[in-house]
C-alpha cells in the first residue's frame, strides 16, 4: 500500500513522528479487507493487537512516497504473527512484528476461513505488498 506523508504525519521538523508509522501498518491491515468489499470488524470477530516490536531505522519526511509491505509469518487457529515494514523506494525505514488476536464479544476465537483467505496474499511464497 503506497502512503503519501502529509504534514499531518510530521513533527515541527518535518519527520514522521514515531506513532504514524503504527497507523500507516494499521490502514495497510486493513485495506485487504476494504478491498474485498469486507470490514475488519464484523459478526464473525475482530482482530487486536496482542503484542508488537517495531524497530524504527531511517526518518521519513514530508510529502515523500512510502510504501507498506506486509508478510504473514504465522498463521494459528486464533491469531497471526505479521511483519510489516515501511520503505521509500529501495530503503527501509521502519519494521515490526506484531501479533494480532481474533476475538469474538471479547473473548478468542477461531479466525474464519473468509478471514485467512485474505491473510493467505501476505505468504512469504507469494510476495507482499
Amino acid at each position: 500500500m503506497k502512503i503519501r506523508v502529509y504534514y499531518e504525519d510530521t513533527d515541527a521538523a518535518g519527520i514522521v513522528y514515531y506513532a504514524n508509522y503504527l497507523k500507516f501498518c494499521e490502514r495497510a491491515r486493513s485495506e485487504i479487507f476494504f478491498e474485498a468489499g469486507m470490514s475488519p470488524q464484523s459478526d464473525e470477530g475482530y482482530f487486536v493487537v496482542k503484542d508488537l516490536e517495531a524497530k524504527y531505522l531511517e526518518p521519513a519526511r514530508l510529502g515523500e512516497l512510502l510504501e507498506v509491505k506486509t508478510l504473514l509469518e504465522e498463521r494459528k487457529s486464533a491469531s497471526v504473527m505479521l511483519r510489516q515494514s515501511v520503505w521509500r523506494k529501495d530503503r527501509l525505514l521502519f519494521e515490526m512484528r506484531i501479533r494480532l488476536a481474533f476475538l469474538k464479544e471479547g473473548r478468542p476465537a477461531r479466525i474464519p476461513s473468509s478471514i485467512l483467505k485474505l491473510f493467505s496474499r501476505w505468504e512469504a511464497d507469494q510476495g507482499a505488498s
